[in-house]
């Protein structure tokens, strides 16, 4: 694994912001820099992000792809996914059940 400490971790998190861009600069995987913020204890720059999530699935609702939301909010598709599944998810948490 790549070695980058737990400070430079940081500061590249905050200027590239994915997990995938920082893994180009050391020629790794986003696995693998995500597994490092693990380790580091670092939460993703990207995970909580309300406002960004908000828009992802009203797009979604819209008829957008989940493909072409990926590429537009730069993250992976899989990503994208969870956020519109979680929004889901919320909203069944919410209803009573009788």
């Amino acid at each position: 694994m790549a070695r980058i400490s737990k400070a430079q971790l940081v500061k590249l998190q905050r200027k590239h912001r994915t997990d995938a861009k920082i893994g180009e600069l050391f020629g790794i995987t986003r696995q693998a820099v995500h597994q490092l913020r693990k380790k580091y204890a670092i939460d993703s720059s990207i995970a909580d992000n309300p406002q960004r999530n908000a828009k992802i699935v009203k797009l979604y609702k819209g008829g957008t792809s989940g493909t072409a939301l990926a590429k537009k909010f730069e993250l992976s598709v899989s990503q994208t996914y969870r956020v519109i599944n979680e929004a889901k998810a919320g909203k069944k948490k919410g209803k009573k059940r009788r």
